[in-house]
């Protein structure tokens, strides 16, 4: 458990515990952890933007036998998406959802949904918003606001390259604000990254530049590709001098700024989307 405290940014400690966690789990006892603890135990390293480590990881735990709850095979298909590895991800996570039907615990469901859904975003993108949608009524009738929260992210990506625009936003604040309520630093940067790829696509630049700088994560740069693309296309409109500026002044807001900047910029987008000039 240890190892999560990279939710509210005590990254460093987080890997430290990982990997303390590691070398027990790999000890030569029989270490069992509970609930399928194998998986999450190695978190930490993708907030630190090596997905491969996790995929090491839990391709070795699932070798030797150890996925009670499939949370070690949906941490892979994680980990590979966020990776790059968009077909081994979609091998990864075939049976995942059944597998995950047959526990009948209502967060595992909505989390493998969640990454499959993630998986396929970019090859199926219909299924995946099914399947996204599908945990996410799952997350928010099991009273888990964390799972709900990741989905949401999720979707949003899709909903803002596919789909609906307005929903995209709806799910954006969502997540921001459940992760701002809860503390979760970390896991508040990808919704912020997703609404800078947003606004930049709506001609909205100056703010977009701004929470780019603030979501800019180890995490954002290696599992959510178009933030590279926005934050590119924002220094051909700007140049880097005055972009790096902008996205300084976001970088450096604190947490709590941050959050009320981007409600008011997400209520603004609505607004001009809603009553178009």
């Amino acid at each position: 458990m240890a190892s999560h405290c990279y939710f509210v940014g005590r990254i460093d400690a987080a890997v430290r515990y990982s990997d303390a966690g590691q070398t027990i789990v790999a000890s030569g006892r029989d270490y069992a952890l509970p609930f399928g603890g194998e998986g999450v135990l190695v978190g930490p390293y993708l907030a630190i933007g090596q997905p491969e480590r996790v995929i090491e990881w839990c391709r070795a735990q699932l070798a030797l036998g150890r996925d009670a709850l499939t949370s070690t095979q949906t941490m892979l298909v994680m980990a590979l998406t966020t990776a790059g590895s968009v077909d081994e991800a979609r091998i990864a996570a075939e049976g995942l959802i059944d597998a995950a039907e047959a526990t009948r615990n209502p967060y595992v469901l909505s989390l493998a949904l969640g990454a499959y859904g993630f998986a396929i975003r970019n090859t199926d993108p219909a299924r995946a918003r099914e399947a996204l949608r599908r945990g996410m009524v799952i997350a928010h009738e099991s009273g888990n606001s964390f799972t709900e929260a990741t989905l949401a992210v999720a979707l949003s990506t899709l909903e803002a390259a596919y789909g609906d625009t307005l929903d995209a936003l709806d799910h954006i604040s969502a997540a921001i604000r459940t992760w701002f309520d809860a503390g979760n630093t970390t896991a508040m940067r990808p919704p912020l990254a997703v609404l800078a790829v947003l606004l930049d696509r709506l001609g909205r630049y100056e703010p977009a530049a701004k929470i780019a700088g603030f979501a800019l994560s180890p995490l954002v740069a290696t599992g959510f590709s178009e933030i590279t693309t926005a934050i590119a296309h924002l220094r051909d409109v700007f140049g880097d001098q005055t972009y790096e500026s902008l996205a300084r002044k976001g970088e450096t807001m604190t947490i709590t700024a941050m959050a009320t900047y981007a409600y008011d910029q997400i209520d603004q987008a609505r607004a001009e989307l809603e009553h178009p000039s």
